[in-house]
């Protein structure tokens, strides 16, 4: 998912496998968890010619929010959760959640 969040283009599975070039991986092992990544819903696919060119369904940061309201779902008490959460953010990401929470309340 990393070497596909880094490009803006959809990239072959022979694109992948030379930005992973770095963990030696066969590549069939390429083509598959492409196409397993595809059948989950992480990954959009597109025909060029014979290939496929694969790109990620989401954003990197919609797939973290995800992950985070997955993480909350996990807790009895949500708020509880998000209490403690908020305690542990640094000063500019509180400022930045202000921002998102004002910008809610904004919207008609």
């Amino acid at each position: 998912m990393d070497v596909l969040w880094a490009h803006s283009e959809a990239l072959t599975a022979r694109e992948v496998g030379k930005a992973m070039a770095d963990r030696d991986l066969a590549p069939t092992t390429v083509m598959t968890v492409l196409d397993r990544l595809t059948r989950k819903g992480f990954l959009r696919r597109e025909r060029d010619g014979r290939a496929w060119r694969y790109h990620p369904a989401e954003s990197r940061d919609a797939y973290v929010a995800e992950l985070m309201l997955g993480a909350l779902d996990l807790t009895g008490d949500r708020n509880a959760a998000l209490a403690h959460f908020v305690r542990s953010v640094s000063g500019p990401e509180a400022e930045a959640l202000r921002r998102a929470l004002s910008g809610l309340h904004s919207e008609p």
